[in-house]
Order: structure tokens, then C-alpha cells, then sequence
């Protein structure tokens, strides 16, 4: 008989689950190590083995947070030659990335505040770089005519805030569905920018 042999724990992302799930709840300030420890299954003394602080725990969720999101979006939709299409899809993907990850979001957003400052500049750069696909893309319908701004800098940062902004009222099972809202702020996004709602899908 062949012995089958159990699957070592990952024990830093079970506490960084642990720990997501409890920020996003009670808040960074409200929750401690001995907390966070209990949640992941290990003695409180076994937590400083991976993270030498609760600071290092929420800078590595909101870094990893940030991460991901640069990641997916750049194997999702690379950039192609119409900056219309481009942005469209940019809408549809920032929702549906933000829509499955309802907790990583409100920590990452909620929680910058909590950050140590060489924490928040870490996050603070990772963001910047996301806010830059997105004004690259704004800038280049700019400069071809298709798109009406006055400062894209502030437009990207007003658009990803609007798009970002939906998970914290929709809800699966509501009056409309995800398809439907992802719709209507696609055409939100296109309309900011002077082009027609074409975004419904079939």
C-alpha cells in the first residue's frame, strides 16, 4: 500500500488569511497578534516565525494585494491599438477582479491609514503603477482624439475610485445582476470621457 503524505501547511498564508479576514471585520487597530495567532491555528509564539509584527502582516496583504492586481490585469488584457476597447475592457476587468476579492479591497483601501510610512510608500507605489496603465490608456485616446479630458491625472484616479466603489453595495442576488452593473459602469466610464455607450453585451 502506498502511504499517501499530507501537504505541508503554508503557515504564513494561512495567518495572512486569518489576518485579512479579521481587519476587514473589526478593523487593524482592534485586532492583535495573540488574536491572529488563535485564528490560524498556531501558538501565539509560533506567529513571529513568519511576520516579526502585525505591521509586516498588513503590509504584505496590502502589497501582495497590489501585486496580484498589476499581475492579473497584465495576463488579462495587454494593451491593443484602440484606446476605446482598451478602456472598456480596463472597466470590466478592475470590477470583476475587485467584486471576488470584497475583503482584500476594503483592507487595502480602509487600511492605508494604518500603514507605517515606509509601508505606505511601498503600497502607495504599487498603486501608483496600476493608476498608470490606466492613464496611459486615457492619454493615448487624449492624443488621438477620441477621448475629451482636462487633467488625466485626476480623471484616473476619479475613474478607478468610481469602479472600486462598487463593491460596497452590490451584492449577488440584488435588482440587477454583476453582468448588468459591470454594463452600466462600463458606460459610465466610456461616457466620462466623451465616447457612446456601446458596452452592452449580448
Amino acid at each position: 500500500m502506498v502511504e499517501t503524505l499530507a501537504k505541508p501547511r503554508d503557515t504564513a498564508a494561512a495567518i495572512r488569511t486569518a489576518a485579512l479576514g479579521m481587519f476587514a471585520e473589526k478593523g487593524y487597530a482592534a485586532v492583535s497578534m495573540r488574536e491572529i495567532a488563535e485564528a490560524s491555528g498556531i501558538r501565539q509564539g509560533g506567529i513571529y516565525n513568519h511576520f516579526a509584527a502585525k505591521q509586516d502582516i498588513l503590509r504584505a496583504l496590502m502589497v501582495g494585494h497590489m501585486e496580484a492586481l498589476i499581475a492579473a490585469w497584465e495576463t488579462h488584457a495587454p494593451m491593443g491599438d484602440d484606446p476605446a476597447a482598451d478602456l472598456t475592457e480596463f472597466a470590466r476587468f478592475h470590477i470583476g477582479y475587485h467584486f471576488e476579492r470584497p475583503e482584500a479591497v476594503f483592507v487595502a483601501y480602509m487600511e492605508l491609514r494604518s500603514l507605517e510610512p515606509d509601508n505606505f510608500a511601498a503600497v502607495e507605489a504599487l498603486r501608483d503603477r496600476y493608476e498608470r496603465i490606466l492613464r496611459a490608456i486615457l492619454e493615448r485616446g487624449a492624443a488621438a482624439g477620441l477621448f475629451a479630458l482636462r487633467d488625466p491625472a485626476v480623471e484616473t484616479r476619479a475613474l478607478i475610485a468610481m469602479l472600486t466603489g462598487v463593491t460596497t453595495w452590490v451584492r449577488e442576488g440584488g435588482r440587477l445582476s454583476i453582468a448588468e452593473i459591470t454594463d452600466l459602469y462600463a458606460g459610465l466610464v466610456r461616457r466620462a470621457v466623451g465616447l457612446p455607450d456601446a458596452t452592452k453585451t449580448n
